[in-house]
């Protein structure tokens, strides 16, 4: 880890995913639609018109204007429609999208996509952070989310239509700013998030993150963070909502996952990041990241 860097940054830098379209186009009249069941995160960014968001668990509607943006982290149960009315978008048809088009006076403009979060620390990060997330076009400091969505509306207005590969990238970036802007705002943080800006516990995690591969015992995390360790133990639990040994693995694993992309030998890789058996390595690796270590490298040669 960069000594300038905190464990909290150092952790949203670690965010791992990769973004898919499924739509880009415009509605009109009446419609809803949603992605709820797919069990993916999603993303939806009004280019042009208005929309209503209507959230069921908590109930709460939310209206999206030309400018706003919103993440959802997790598979909610949502709807998107133009009616203000959580019951009437209920009772409004699916409708298939039209292309865009500028010079519209009606209906909404939107680029909706899929989050896809990789396995491990990821998911970990994933767990702390809120369901949703939420880009408003007048929100203050927010010129860098601001600039990329002038480049996703630039994007979907070329004549010769919107490049969709272009478009997944913006929208993943526009989703990191407004994650690295946000965060800091945000109140409660649990999850391993929530551990890095613990005054106690961040010391810790800035030690697991630098030397992941240690043999690192439950005693030793306890002294640095100057707890007993059944003490230590249940704090943990209390603030990550998993143990040290979980917290531990995924650091590992994400160690592991970089040195397989550079191509370096599973044996090599197991011993750096504190496995002496390649066969207690190759099961955490299959368990975390749901494939072998093997396979997993050849991926990327």
């Amino acid at each position: 880890m960069n000594f300038s860097t905190t464990p909290y940054q150092w952790l949203l830098d670690s965010l791992e995913l990769d973004s898919s379209l499924f739509h880009v186009g415009r509605y009109c009249g009446s419609w809803q639609a949603s992605t709820q069941g797919m069990a993916q995160a999603s993303f939806h960014v009004v280019v042009q018109g208005e929309c209503w968001l209507h959230l069921h668990e908590p109930a709460e509607s939310i209206a999206l204007r030309a400018g706003d943006a919103v993440f959802l982290l997790r598979d909610l149960p949502y709807r998107l429609s133009n009616a203000a009315s959580a019951a009437q978008a209920l009772n409004n048809p699916r409708i298939s999208m039209q292309a865009l088009d500028g010079k519209a006076r009606e209906g909404v403009g939107l680029v909706c996509g899929f989050f896809h979060f990789r396995p491990g620390l990821s998911s970990l990060i994933l767990d702390a952070l809120p369901a949703y997330l939420l880009l408003r076009a007048d929100a203050p400091g927010s010129s860098a989310a601001r600039q990329l969505f002038e480049l996703i509306l630039a994007e979907c207005s070329r004549a010769e239509g919107p490049a969709n590969s272009l478009l997944e990238r913006l929208s993943h970036l526009l989703f990191m700013y407004v994650l690295r802007e946000q965060s800091e705002a945000i109140e409660g943080l649990g999850g391993v998030l929530g551990l890095a800006r613990h005054q106690q516990f961040s010391p810790l995690l800035e030690q697991l993150i630098a030397q992941p591969q240690r043999p690192w015992t439950l005693e030793q995390m306890a002294e640095l963070s100057g707890l007993s360790r059944s003490a230590f133990a249940k704090r943990f639990q209390e603030l990550a909502g998993t143990s040290p040994g979980q917290v531990l693995q995924s650091l590992r694993m994400r160690q592991a996952c970089r040195l397989l992309q550079q191509g370096h030998p599973v044996a090599e890789s197991a011993d750096a990041c504190g496995y002496h058996s390649i066969a207690a390595f190759t099961r955490a690796f299959n368990k975390v990241i749901g494939v072998l270590p093997g396979a997993y490298r050849k991926q990327f040669s």
